[in-house]
């Protein structure tokens, strides 16, 4: 059995669905539906049962999931809402959460492969490099980055990393993200920008080394993300923490750009200003490291930012046609 936390969410439920293509229903979902449309990303897969997170961890806690057969557990589920400002409870769904799974999974000796995040790296004037080295030296920028970060370092005192395997996802976009609201890729939202009003805005950049819409990100296709994580299922030795991103940093420009040209528009883009809730925490550059994670033999496949962006807007197309 495999276990996926976060299985009806986005990144989950592809990874779900990849599991499927490669012959896997034993699989165990953990999540927390709520009352919006997370649940409809659960329609195209097979698995063998569903449990709300909170009883799933009373399971993990008394023991019960013990005597399962469990042969690995993706931990991807959490509040990845990078707004989020209730610190208790992003540190008792993010970091104990979190905590409480890897140490089942230490004693048990199951593999364990969880979710860490970009967002660990704060404004990036250390760089984007994974290397151990740097892990306590990072400062992240909002809470969730904290939270997120509070497990790494743990993990790295404690020695976990010579078993388990954290994932630092970038900037991840594709199918199954409708349910997130403001946290969707603005991939998504220029879509529906654009269908609804034929043109996008971007933020003005308050950085003088940035133009206007040249701020940078790393954007990862979810296709390519999921397959380099069941990488690490494969591939069991490979134990530590990893950056998943392309690599490539491209602008705000270059995505628009390319949404418009997958919709065989010409690109039209008005300039707003930074809120001012946002100047303190936004990122103007991310990019992957990705020299450790390139070490480990991995062989595709990868997407450009025009062919994933293509692949996913005939997606939205179809899908808005059904």
């Amino acid at each position: 059995m495999i276990i996926v936390t976060g299985g009806a969410g986005f990144i989950g439920s592809n990874l779900v669905e990849s599991l499927n293509k490669r012959g896997y229903e034993s699989i165990f979902i953990v999540d927390s539906l709520g009352k919006g449309s997370k649940w409809k990303n659960l329609n195209r897969l097979r698995f063998d049962d569903y449990l709300e997170k909170g009883p799933f961890l009373e399971k993990v806690l008394s023991g019960q999931v013990s005597r399962w057969n469990v042969e690995a557990i993706f931990h991807l589920g959490a509040c990845s809402d990078t707004t989020q400002d209730d610190l208790p409870y992003l540190m008792e769904n993010n970091y104990r959460y979190t905590l409480s799974l890897a140490e089942y999974a230490l004693q048990a000796k199951v593999r364990f492969i969880y979710a860490s995040s970009a967002a660990t790296y704060g404004d990036g004037r250390l760089g984007f490099s994974d290397s151990p080295h740097f892990v306590p030296q990072l400062r992240p920028l909002n809470p969730y980055g904290f939270s997120k970060q509070l497990f790494d370092r743990y993990a790295l005192r404690k020695g976990y990393f010579s078993h388990i395997t954290g994932l630092k996802f970038f900037n991840v976009y594709g199918p199954g993200e409708g349910h997130k609201g403001e946290m969707r890729s603005f991939i998504l939202k220029a879509f529906e920008q654009i269908r609804k009003e034929g043109r996008v805005r971007l933020f003005r950049s308050n950085h003088p080394d940035f133009n206007d819409g040249e701020q940078k990100r790393d954007f990862i296709y979810v296709r390519e993300a999921v397959d380099k994580a069941l990488f690490f299922l494969d591939n069991r030795e490979a134990c530590g923490l990893f950056n998943i991103g392309t690599g490539k940093a491209s602008s705000w420009n270059d995505l628009v750009g390319a949404v418009f040209s997958a919709l065989g528009m010409p690109a039209a883009i008005e300039y707003i200003p930074l809120p001012k809730a946002l100047e303190r925490q936004y990122q103007y550059f991310t990019q992957a490291d990705t020299a450790l994670f390139d070490s480990l033999g991995y062989k595709g496949p990868w997407f450009t930012l025009e062919q994933g962006i293509t692949e996913y807007v005939n997606f939205l197309l179809e899908d808005a046609t059904l």
